[in-house]
């Protein structure tokens, strides 16, 4: 059971060590249109996690492996605040992370449960995604497990900001037909204004998603982005660190199932030996590139 993976060049966060807090399969109460994971009907606990020592261990042996990480990246195969052990991870990995910063990328749900909100306090940085401050939008993208109400978690949100010492980042992932249009993101900009986040993060669907669902023009980002005027907003593109990443082919199989890659992310990031690595891969069929609205991504067969 593969715990951590990468480093990987994250667009929003610099070099990013990866840690998997569900890697035996998907644990997410929601289930997400845009999900780059495969759809899945919504849990509300994690399934086989790990154990604090093991994710401990594995951290450990990868930051000796790459001294130079940026973020410590808590993420999941789903919903990383969904891990049982949460608080007690977190306090273990502040004892080893050195330089890095230690950062969750989140459906926001966890938001609504104070156990939850108190481990996500000892982070350096909090990821929350948003897609909607309105009711049925929200309901129709994020499609959560349990019904959600969307004015109750922006509420929780605003009390978590209050209390966090740390940077909160808001991300908005734009579905088109959903909630690319002015009135969604004027709603979005009073949920913002809230909130007060550090940053709001604009994205748009640009990996294979779970459901039939498109992502909308770089053009359409910066007009919905012109109307968030709560914090400083950026459209979130491909960033890479200029770093080579010298990966196996098990390293790759294990990057590939958590995180389709692009021609773009292969080339910018891998070293030579690990692209050769992906065309055997190709080659014995473990990895299969398909075309997603005009960008070339590989997969796992």
């Amino acid at each position: 059971m593969k715990i951590v993976f990468g480093p990987v060049s994250s667009r929003r966060f610099g070099t990013s060590l990866g840690v998997d807090l569900s890697p035996a399969q998907k644990c997410c109460n929601f289930d997400c249109v845009y999900c780059e994971l495969t759809a899945a009907k919504p849990v509300f606990a994690a399934i086989d996690p790990p154990s604090v020592e093991q994710v401990r261990a594995e951290v450990k042996t990868a930051l000796a492996a790459h001294p130079h990480i940026d973020v410590i990246t808590l993420t999941a195969n789903g919903e990383p605040t969904l891990y049982p052990h949460l608080a007690r991870l977190v306090r273990e990995l502040n004892l080893i992370k050195g330089s890095s910063k230690t950062l969750i990328l989140s459906n926001g749900s966890g938001a609504l449960n104070p156990q939850i909100c108190e481990a996500l306090k000892e982070l350096d940085i909090v990821k929350f995604s948003l897609d909607s401050a309105v009711q049925k939008t929200f309901a129709r993208i994020d499609r959560a497990g349990a019904k959600t109400d969307v004015n109750e978690l922006i509420g929780a949100m605003e009390k978590f900001r209050r209390e966090f010492k740390g940077e909160l980042v808001l991300e908005i992932l734009v579905v088109a037909g959903l909630n690319d249009t002015a009135a969604e993101f004027r709603t979005l900009n009073d949920a913002v204004n809230k909130i007060l986040p550090n940053r709001v993060d604009i994205s748009t669907i640009d990996r294979p998603p779970a459901y039939p669902v498109k992502g909308v023009s770089t053009e359409v980002l910066k007009e919905l982005a012109s109307l968030i005027t709560g914090a400083p907003c950026v459209i979130a593109s491909a960033k890479y660190s200029g770093e080579k990443f010298e990966l196996s082919k098990d390293e790759l199989l294990e990057l590939i199932k958590r995180r389709p890659q692009s021609e773009n992310d292969a080339a910018s990031s891998f070293s030579e030996g690990a692209k050769r690595n992906l065309d055997e891969l190709l080659a014995q069929k473990k990895v299969k590139k398909i075309n997603v609205a005009g960008v070339w991504f590989y997969k796992l067969v």
